[in-house]
C-alpha cells in the first residue's frame, strides 16, 4: 500500500496499496533539515526503534496527545429509501501529510483536507508509513480530536513494504519477534502508543514477500495478540500477506488468509474484488460467525474520484442485503485534485460534499449515475446526544479567525481538532419554490473561520434540515440563533420531537450586524429533541435570501463560565532574530468541562492577535512576531466550553532581546 511508488504498474487482480504515497515519500534528512527546531510532528517509528519509545522521553507528546473521548452515536432512520442502517459501513483510509515532518497541530494554510463527513465513516485509517521515513505512524491529535468528537475511532498505520520499494524481511521478523515468555514486545509497544496517544487502534499492512510458514504463523500470533491484549483496540488486517508467510493478494477472504482475519477485527479486502468472490467471502465470515460487514472491499479512489469504476451492486446491491462494507483508499482526491486556482476552502468543500451526498448535493435524493456516493447506500449517524450543544460551522480551516463576529487574524489556518460538530446530511431542502445553495462561507464567521450561508433565489418557504439529535427537552431548554442577512427574510426554527414537527418565531431579520435569538422549548418539557432545522422566507412574493448563521446553542440553564488554564509557561523558545520567535507552551488543565483553548497575543495599545487554539494542553507557536518594538509580547491562554464561552485568560511574557 505505498502510494505512487515508481516502478512497474500492476495488474488489477494484484493491486495493492502500492498506489499512493510516492507523493508525500521524503528522505529523511530533507524533513529534518527544513523543520523548524520546536516544531512537533506527528510520531514515527521502525520496529527496532519502538521498543526503546517510552512516554516520558517523547518530548513531542504533549502535542500529540488527543483529549476528546470517543463520543457515542446513534442511527437516525435513513433520509432517503435506499441508505440502509445496520449493513454496509464506510473505513477510510487517508493520508493528510507526508509521514515524517507532518505537523501535530496544524499549520498556517487553509489549503487542507479538513474531512468532515464524519457521519458515514465507522473508522478512520490515519495513512502513511515508507521505507526512508518509518514503518508505524501514529495519528496526530487534530485528527484524532475532530473524529472522536463526531464519534469515530482513528487507527494508526503499521506498513511493511514490498521489497521493489525497499522493504526488507528483517523488519517483519522485528516487528513479530518474541520475548522470552512468548509474547510480543512490539506489539504491547503498540497498544500502549495508542492509549498514551488517546487513538483507537491500528490498520497492519505487511507487504513484505519472501516469508515462510513460520513468519506467517509468527505474524498471525502476533495480530492475535495486539487483538486481545489491547482490549477496545481496533485491529485491521490488509490482505496482502497470506499463511505461507509470503505476500499473495487473495482479493477476498479465503483459506489463506482467513486465519489472520479471525486473529483481527476486520479485514481490508485487496483492489481486485470481483462479485462472485465477495459472496464467498461474505459466506465464509458467516461460518466463522463473523459478520461480513467486518469485510472493507478496498475502493481506490485516489487518481479518479468519483469518475472511478466500482461494482457498486456487488457490495451494496439495492434489491437485497448488502454483501460487504467497503474501504475508500485516499479519498482526499477531492482535495488534492483541486486545480490550480481553484484552491480554496469553498472550492474543497463543494468537491467534498459531492464526493459523499453525491452530484445532487441533496442526500434526500442522490443523483442516479455510475458514482454512488455513500450517502445512497450507507445511514449516516450522529453524535449530538448530549446538552449543552453547540456549532459555530467551523470547519477546522479558514482564511482568518473570528471572535464574536469580529475578525481578529487575517491569517489562514487549519487545526481540525477546532473543527465543530456538523451537520452529517449536506443539504437537505424542502420547498416547493426555489432551492437556494446552502454551504459553509469563509467570507464572514461569528467564532472560528466560516459560518453557514443560505443563498440564492427564494419564492416558497424553504426548511433547511441542519441536526438530526437525541436531546432531551426540560422546561429550562432553549435553542440560540446567532445570524445576520443582507436581504429581509422570516426565520423559523424548524423542532423534531418525538418525530412531529413545529415551527418557532425567530421574526423577521434584516441588518448589517449579527443578531442574537432566543427561543424557548419548554412547550416541548418531557420529550425528546429529534431535529433542528430553520425554514427561511422572504416576504411579500419571494426574493433573494443571502442568511447567515453563525452559531446555534442548545442549553439549560446558563452555566458559569469556565475557569481559567493554571500554571501556563513557556517550555523552550527560539528566537527568529529580534523580530520574532518560535515557542513551545504548556499548561495545567483547566477544572471543570473544556472545549478546548485558545490562545492570543496581546497587542500594544489594546487588541488581540489570535495564534492559534487545541483540546490538548501544550502548544506550539511558529511564529511569534514582535509589535511596535516592544520589550516583552504578553501571551494568553484561555479555556473555551462547550457553549464558545471563554476564561479569563492565563497568561505569560515572551521578553525579547534588547538591541545593542
Amino acid at each position: 500500500m505505498c502510494e505512487g511508488c515508481p516502478g512497474p504498474a500492476l495488474s488489477v487482480t494484484r493491486r495493492s496499496l502500492l498506489a499512493g504515497l510516492g507523493a508525500f515519500i521524503l528522505p529523511t534528512a530533507t524533513a529534518t533539515a527544513t523543520a523548524p527546531d520546536l516544531q512537533p510532528h506527528a510520531s514515527c517509528w521502525y520496529p527496532e526503534d519502538l521498543l526503546h519509545w517510552r512516554p516520558e522521553r517523547d518530548s513531542d507528546l504533549p502535542f500529540n496527545r488527543s483529549t476528546v473521548p470517543l463520543a457515542p452515536r446513534f442511527a437516525p432512520p435513513p433520509v432517503n429509501r435506499t441508505a440502509r442502517s445496520g449493513q454496509a459501513r464506510v473505513s477510510a483510509l487517508v493520508s493528510f501529510a507526508p509521514t515524517s515532518g507532518n505537523p501535530s497541530q496544524g499549520s498556517g494554510t487553509a489549503d487542507f483536507y479538513a474531512l468532515s463527513h464524519w457521519a458515514y465513516l465507522d473508522e478512520l485509517v490515519f495513512w502513511g508509513g515508507s521505507s526512508g521515513e518509518g514503518l508505524i505512524l501514529a495519528p496526530n491529535a487534530p485528527v484524532i480530536d475532530a473524529a472522536h468528537r463526531n464519534g469515530v475511532p482513528v487507527l494508526g498505520t503499521v506498513f511493511l513494504p514490498p521489497v521493489a520499494y525497499g522493504g526488507k524481511l528483517q523488519w517483519t521478523r522485528d516487528l513479530v519477534q518474541r520475548d522470552a515468555r512468548g509474547g510480543f514486545p512490539v506489539a504491547d509497544r503498540l497498544i500502549r502508543v495508542a492509549r498514551t496517544y488517546g487513538f483507537d487502534g491500528w490498520f497492519l499492512n505487511a507487504e513484505t514477500g519472501g516469508g515462510d510458514a513460520r513468519l506467517g504463523a509468527d505474524m498471525r500470533d502476533f495480530v492475535a495478540h495486539l487483538h486481545a491484549h489491547g482490549r477496545g483496540l481496533r485491529v485491521t488486517w490488509y490482505d496482502a500477506m497470506v499463511a505461507s508467510g509470503d505476500v499473495d493478494w487473495q482479493n477476498r477472504l479465503d483459506d489463506s488468509n482467513a486465519a489472520f482475519f479471525d486473529a483481527a477485527g476486520t479485514m481490508f479486502v485487496n483492489f481486485g474484488w470481483n462479485k462472485g468472490g465477495l459472496l464467498s467471502s461474505a459466506r465464509r465470515a458467516t461460518t466463522m460467525r463473523r459478520s461480513p460487514y467486518e469485510l472493507w472491499a478496498g475502493v481506490d479512489v485516489e487518481a479518479n474520484g468519483w469518475d472511478t469504476h466500482v461494482d457498486w451492486d456487488a457490495v451494496v446491491p439495492s434489491d437485497r442485503p448488502h454483501v460487504a462494507s467497503f474501504g475508500f483508499y485516499r479519498p482526499e482526491w477531492t482535495w488534492k485534485s483541486l486545480p490550480s486556482g481553484r484552491r480554496s476552502p469553498a472550492d474543497f468543500h463543494a468537491r467534498d460534499d459531492r464526493f459523499w451526498s453525491g452530484a445532487s448535493l441533496d442526500p434526500s435524493r442522490p443523483a442516479a449515475g455510475p458514482w454512488r456516493p455513500p450517502a445512497a447506500s450507507v445511514a449516516d449517524r450522529s453524535a449530538v446526544t448530549a446538552l449543552p450543544f453547540a456549532t459555530t460551522f467551523n470547519t477546522g480551516h479558514g482564511l482568518g479567525w473570528y471572535e464574536r463576529g469580529r475578525r481578529n487574524s487575517d491569517a489562514p489556518w487549519n487545526h481540525l481538532g477546532l473543527q465543530d460538530r456538523l451537520p452529517g446530511r449536506r443539504w437537505v431542502v424542502r420547498t416547493d419554490g426555489a432551492r437556494p445553495d446552502v454551504v459553509f462561507d469563509f467570507a464572514d464567521a461569528w467564532h472560528g473561520g466560516s459560518s453557514l450561508l443560505v443563498a440564492g433565489p427564494l419564492t416558497g418557504p424553504a426548511t433547511v434540515g441542519l441536526y438530526d439529535v437525541r436531546l432531551p427537552v426540560s422546561a429550562a431548554t432553549v435553542v440560540e440563533l446567532t445570524h445576520r442577512s443582507a436581504e429581509a427574510v422570516h426565520v423559523e426554527l424548524a423542532v423534531t420531537a418525538d418525530r412531529q414537527t413545529c415551527f418557532l418565531s425567530a421574526g423577521t431579520l434584516h441588518g448589517p450586524g449579527w443578531r442574537t435569538t432566543v427561543l424557548s422549548l419548554g412547550a416541548l418539557a418531557g420529550r425528546t429533541l429529534d431535529a433542528l432545522g430553520i425554514r427561511l422566507t422572504v416576504p411579500g412574493r419571494g426574493g433573494t435570501v443571502r442568511w447567515r448563521l453563525g452559531r446555534l446553542a442548545v442549553r439549560d440553564a446558563v452555566a458559569p463560565a469556565p475557569a481559567r488554564p493554571r500554571a501556563l509557561h513557556v517550555i523552550a523558545a527560539r528566537p527568529d532574530g529580534s523580530t520574532a520567535a518560535a515557542l513551545r507552551l504548556a499548561w495545567q488543565a483547566a477544572p471543570g468541562p473544556v472545549r478546548h483553548y485558545e490562545l492570543r497575543q496581546a497587542l500594544p495599545g489594546g487588541g488581540f492577535r489570535f495564534l492559534g487554539g487545541t483540546c490538548g494542553h501544550a502548544y506550539y507557536v511558529p511564529a511569534l512576531r514582535r509589535t511596535a518594538g516592544e520589550a516583552a509580547t504578553r501571551i494568553e491562554v484561555r479555556a473555551v466550553d462547550e457553549l464558545y464561552a471563554a476564561s479569563v485568560p492565563a497568561h505569560v511574557t515572551h521578553r525579547w532581546p534588547t538591541s545593542r
